[in-house]
């Protein structure tokens, strides 16, 4: 099966992407991510002004298959926090690299994206 994924953002091995715009970070789980987990029926997210770390857990999305954790590609300060999932959970489905997005950081340090994977390597990463 073949996954989309776009070369414009950078990967975490724990299959969330990363897309930087104007110094700001937007985060979603990636295609593959969603197929695995199946129908998302709940996303757990950090209020906007909560601070993140690179790599560590930042929420949860629950699907009628399992209950993951997420992490943020960056550290920071989340500036904005996808609040259409709360009610429309099926979105990280439906168009996870779009109207699914989870939340946008301001980072601390962009350079961070750097030590994240290329679309190249996560492809790798997931064949």
């Amino acid at each position: 099966m073949s996954f989309d994924v776009p070369d414009d953002r950078r990967y975490l091995e724990s299959h969330e992407w990363a897309l930087e715009t104007d110094g700001v970070v937007r985060v979603g789980i990636t295609d593959f991510a969603q197929d695995e987990l199946g129908d998302v029926v709940f996303v757990e997210l950090p209020d906007e002004g909560d601070d993140v770390d690179q790599e560590t857990e930042f929420g949860v999305v629950e699907s009628i298959k399992a209950v993951s954790d997420l992490y943020a590609p960056v550290s920071g300060e989340v500036v904005s926090v996808n609040e259409d999932l709360f009610d429309a959970p099926e979105l990280v489905n439906e168009d996870p690299f779009g109207e699914g997005w989870m939340l946008e950081i301001e980072p601390d340090d962009i350079g961070e994206l750097e030590a994240l994977l290329s679309a190249d390597e996560y492809e790798d990463q997931i064949a």
